[in-house]
Parts: C-alpha cells; structure tokens; sequence
C-alpha cells in the first residue's frame, strides 16, 4: 500500500482509513438551528477508495490552533466522491454532515400523546442509535395532549417543535464525535479555550497573517416589527380572551409613531399564557433581525454556538461579548509541504448577536398541512360499543397509524360535527366503536383533527338493502350494548310511488310528549293492536265523535267510572245484550224517560226491591197479566182505588168496600160467611 502521510501538519483528516488520506481543503457553514454541511477536499495514494469504505462513518478535520489547541470539524461522511488526480495522487471530497441530517432520510406519520416537546425529541431520537444530543434546557413548556408527526422527516418534525417551543441546538465537536445540544437561553455558549477575548484588527493598518482577530466588522440595523399578536379558541371556554400579544423590551430604533404589528392566526395554544409565551418567543425573533452584526475572522476558536468578546473596536458600544448564531468557514493547508504556519489558511465569516440575547430560531420549518379529509376508523376501549366523553368526542385510528392499537390510545379526543349543536340542545348521533367517519382538519393542521361526517364501507353497510331500496329514507339505531340485527330504534320514509308510507319502530318504549294541542288526520283506515294494557288519561274534557257506526268489542271484563253526571244520547235505537247477568246500583234517585213504548221482555224471574216509597203513574191504559199466580202483599195496607170507589184491605183483616153501586155478581155460588155476626144494612134490603 502507498502511504501519503505527511507529518506534524497543522490540519489533519480523521477516518476509518486510517493515515491513506491527506487533507487539503475544507469549506463549508453551520449555524444556530441549522444542520452543516462540511466539504472536505483530500488526497490519497489509492485510486480505489469505495464509497462504502467512508460513507455513514465518522470523519474529522483536525486543526492545531496557534495556542496549541485543536479545533475540531466532526460529522458523518454523507457523500463521498472521486474527483480525478492531481500528480501521482487521487483527489477525493467527502461531504461531511452531523448525525441530524440522516434524519432527514427517513419520514413517518405518528402520534405523540400528553408529552412536552423534550419527551417527544427524546423519543424521535431513541430511535437512532447513533444520536448523541443533551439538553441544556432552562425554561419550563407545556405538554401537548396531542402532537402528530404527519408525512415529513424526523428532523423537520423535531426542527419544527423547538422553531415553536423556542428551543435552539447547536453541535459541540470534541474529540472526534459531534454532540446536539439543545438550548434555550445564554448559559449554554460559552468560549473556545483562549478565544473568550478576539481583537478586532483594522484592516488599513499592516498586520502580520498569523494575528488572529477581526479582521472585518460591520454592525447595521433594520426596522422591524413592533409587536406581534395572536389569538385562539378553546372550545372548552369559549368566551374566553384569548388573545395574547408581546412588544420589544426595548426600541427598535425608529419613531413612527403607528406601530408595525404583526397578526397571526390561530396561535396554536389552549391556554392565554400559553398564547403570552409563543407571543415573547416571537418578539425576540424579531428583535434578532433588527440588530445585525457581521464580522470575518481568522481567529480558530470562532464557531458557531461559541461566545467571544470583540476588543480594541474603535467603536466602544461594539466591544461586548457576542453569540455566533451562524458561520461560513474556509481551510486550506498544501498537503506536501511540512507544517508551516504560512501554508495553512483558516477564515471564518459570521453572523454573531450580543450574548446577553436569548437566540430564538427563526420558523423556517413548515408545519405540514392535510390536504384535504381523510377517513378513520372510530375505536374505543376493549368491550365498548360506544366510547364518548361529556362533549360528545370519540377517539379513532387513522389509516395512517402503523402504531396505534385500535383502542382508547390511538388518538386525542376529536369533536364531532352535528347537524345542530345549541345550548343544552341540537342533534346528537355518537359514532360508535367500528364505523368510519370522515376527518377534516382545521387550518389543514394535523393536530387539530374534527370529525365532519360517517360513510358505509363493506363491512359497515347501509341499513336498507341497495338498490333495491333506493326510495327509501330512514334513521336505524342499533340497541347497545349487544344489540344485533333485529334490536332497533327506527324512523323511515318509503317514497316509492303508491306505495308510500312513515314508519316509526321502537325497540322498546315510546314516549310522545306535546306540551299543547296535537292533531292527527287519517285519511282512510286506523288500526291501533295494543298486546298488553293501554291507559287513557284525560285531565279535563274529553270528546270522541263517531260519524258512521261504532264496534266495542271487550273480550273479558269492563269497568267505566264516572266522577259525577252521565249523558248518553242515542237518535234512534238502542239495543243491550247481556249474556248473563246485569246489575244495576244507583245511589240516589234513578229516572227513566221513554217517549214511546217501552218493552221489558224478562225470561225467567224478575224481582224489583224498592226501599221506601214506589209510585208508578200510567198515562192511560195499565194491564197486568200473570200466567198463574198474582200476589200483592203489603205490612199495613192496600188500597185499590178508582174515582170514589175503592177497597182496602188492612193487615188487621179488615176489608172495606166503598162505592156508589157495589155489584156482585157471580156465576155460580156467592158464600157469605162469619164466625161472628152478619149485618146487612140499608134503606131498603131486597132478598131474591
């Protein structure tokens, strides 16, 4: 094997392939929130390296600093590529990036649950085995009861929630790995060994190559916004003031005196202070741009990430500490020549903020949007059938959701659309566990799903067989829980032509309440079939009119009660038929009128029982026929009496007689009898 190794160089290339490359060149920029990217060019005796030799491993350019420090440019070989030769040697560049940037080789949909933005980055980054991060954070944040990762990378997923959060990471590379760290205030950034203080070295005065310093400088300001609004709704309250807003703690150096205010909608919060938070976050994003501070450098120890105090600027205000937010980096060294210091060439140009400034990473990261609805599948825990809170939400499994198990956890809560949603009224139909229901999005954001409508599918189906069925219109429940086929509640129109009808089917009870009057209209037939009892209760009056005949069949037993008076009105005939027996009780006076005749036809015996008093006033004629015997019996009494004739029989025995005439006249025999005397008194006694 050929060996191009050169010895005691000041920059050095780190490999697997041990000491078979020579460094020549690197270029490249990193920044505050941003993923790097290094170009390493490199030399080597062998004209065979194999991509796969490099690629996915780690690689470093390490650079002897004039303190005698290292400085170290570490990642992972993303891109290996053979340029051509240069002399007997092969030239070869290797696009060096940090772990992060795989993960924008894979993407994935996915639901996070009642998490902080930490535990779901924690997660995301469990993952990689190779993911070597830590946080430094100072702040508290909230937990998101739902975060979904929808169609985009892992690190646009996890770049997007700390762009929110207000989170920033940078890379501190040290002994030949690179390690996130993820940040949200100043403490985090600290100076490279002897580079806490940088002179700023005019450029007009002679200076030797080999000083380190600022070479370039420049400090500019740009009018910004002034302050930044938003609000949102929390359906939980909402009549609540969610608005929240924020402004610059301090000028941002103009004095109009209209205020340039941003307004952005929705804020993607459920709490106000919540709202005031993202409200600040975006104020110092915007403070960042205002003030802008660029400087070019030779010093090594500049990087991003790293703090360092400018000194010696002619300007005093510009001589304070400063955080470099991102860097553009040049290095070149003859790889033929024995370390030098005038063969290696190191600049740096970059973007710096004053330290005492909490870095706020610009929202570059778009937040995916749902292109349109989709469909899930309605879940619930095990043995449910239907599975709701107090608002009404159901929660579902989405098609998309390789993770999710089809139970209670496969979502958040979602909001269902109803036809009319009032206060403590509207329509309300649950979806049940198994059906599939249409989900839109609100703002297109996935995290913020409602559900807006059902759909059949093959294994959920239409209630009425189609389309043999097509005219008909219905509401079909199922009973729950363990409902089958033949358990329902159901309304349903059958528009078919001459064949229309309503049906109306109760699995169980009905209850029909009219708090005023209610009409019903036949226009031919009624049937009503009641298997059981049927109780009528009428609170005041109660008319029933029959225009035609009327048929009251009782199959057992008939009682009818009557508080007070009883009217019954009939224009023609009445007729009675009773099979047995019929009792009569009236508890006062009875009267009985008949304007014609009157037949009381009995069939065997008859007894009336009078408790007092008995009159019966015949308007003419009286005629009494008994077949065999007539006996009238009285306690004191009796008297038959006609004008001014009469006979009375008293219960003592004694008859009388009385009349103008008195005729007796038999046929045969007249025996007059006594046991005492016989007086026959008149004026005039004639014996035949």
């Amino acid at each position: 094997m050929v060996q191009a190794t050169v010895v005691k160089r000041l920059v050095k290339v780190v490999t697997t392939l041990k000491d078979e490359l020579s460094f020549m060149a690197l270029d490249g920029s990193d920044g505050l929130s941003r993923n790097g990217e290094f170009r390493v060019s490199v030399l080597s005796a062998r004209g065979d390296i194999k991509a796969n030799e490099l690629l996915g491993k780690s690689v470093s350019v390490v650079l002897t600093t004039p303190h005698g420090t290292q400085r170290e440019f570490n990642g992972l070989a993303a891109g290996f590529f053979q340029l051509g030769a240069q002399g007997r040697y092969h030239r070869y560049l290797i696009v060096v990036r940090p772990w992060t940037w795989l993960l924008t080789r894979t993407s994935d949909c996915r639901i996070f649950q009642d998490k902080t933005v930490r535990e779901v980055i924690e997660d995301v980054f469990k993952e990689h085995p190779y993911a070597d991060f830590e946080f430094q954070l100072t702040a508290s944040y909230r937990r998101w009861s739902y975060c979904v990762q929808y169609r985009e990378t892992d690190f646009n997923f996890i770049a997007r929630l700390m762009e929110q959060e207000g989170m920033h990471f940078f890379f501190r590379h040290v002994k030949g790995k690179h390690t996130l760290v993820i940040a949200d205030g100043p403490s985090a950034h600290v100076a490279a060994t002897r580079y806490d203080s940088v002179p700023y070295l005019d450029p007009e005065a002679v200076n030797s190559r080999q000083e380190e310093g600022v070479r370039q400088w420049s400090h500019g300001c740009e009018i910004q916004p002034t302050s930044f609004v938003t609000r949102d709704f929390n359906f939980e309250k909402p009549r609540a003031d969610m608005q929240a807003d924020a402004a610059p703690a301090r000028s941002l150096g103009h004095d109009y005196k209209d205020k340039f205010e941003i307004f952005d909608y929705p804020g993607e919060y459920d709490e106000l202070g919540e709202g005031q938070q993202y409200a600040r976050l975006r104020v110092e994003e915007l403070r960042h741009q205002f003030d802008l501070f660029n400087g070019e450098s030779n010093a090594h120890g500049l990087a991003s990430g790293g703090v360092f105090k400018l000194a010696r600027h002619p300007r005093a205000d510009q001589n304070q500490e400063y955080l470099i937010v991102a860097a553009d980096y040049q290095l070149e060294e003859s790889p033929h020549e024995s370390a030098r210091a005038d063969d290696e060439v190191f600049s740096v140009r970059f973007r710096a903020i004053p330290s005492t400034q909490t870095f706020q990473p610009p929202r570059l990261t778009p937040k995916p949007a749902v292109q349109g609805p989709q469909t899930a599948i309605v879940v619930g825990a095990q043995g449910d059938e239907i599975y709701t809170d107090k608002y009404g939400r159901v929660k579902v499994q989405f098609h998309w959701d390789r993770y999710g198990q089809g139970d209670e956890n496969s979502s958040c809560w979602i909001r269902v659309a109803h036809h009319w949603a009032g206060q403590n009224w509207g329509m309300v139909a649950i979806p049940r566990v198994g059906q599939e229901v249409i989900v839109d999005f609100l703002e297109g954001d996935p995290d913020r799903p409602i559900i807006t409508g059902r759909v059949y599918n093959a294994n959920q189906m239409p209630p009425y067989d189609l389309p043999a069925n097509m005219t008909q219109t219905g509401i079909k429940t199922r009973s729950s829980k363990g409902g089958g086929v033949e358990n329902f509640n159901e309304i349903r129109f059958e528009d078919m032509t001459g064949s229309e009808h309503l049906l109306i089917h109760a699995e169980k009870d009905q209850m029909i309440e009219v708090e005023n009057d209610e009409t019903h209209w036949v226009g031919h037939d009624r049937t009503k079939t009641i298997d059981n009892d049927e109780t009528t209760l009428v609170k005041h009056d109660r008319t029933e009119t029959v225009l035609n005949n009327e048929t009251i069949t009782i199959g057992v037993d008939r009682t009818e009660t009557v508080g007070q008076n009883e009217t019954i009105t009939v224009a023609l005939m009445r007729t009675r038929a009773v099979g047995v027996n019929e009792a009569i009780a009236i508890g006062a006076a009875q009267e009985v009128v008949v304007g014609a005749s009157r037949v009381l036809a009995v069939g065997v015996n008859q007894s009336t029982n009078v408790g007092k008093n008995r009159s019966v006033d015949v308007g003419s004629d009286d005629s009494l026929k008994v077949g065999k015997n007539l006996v009238i019996d009285a306690g004191d009494s009796v008297t038959i009496k006609t004008g001014s004739a009469s006979i009375t029989m008293k219960k003592d025995g004694t008859i009388s007689i009385k009349g103008k005439d008195i005729t007796i006249n038999g046929s045969g025999k007249i025996n007059v009898k006594a046991s005492s005397d016989v007086v026959i008194k008149g004026s005039k006694v004639g014996v035949n």
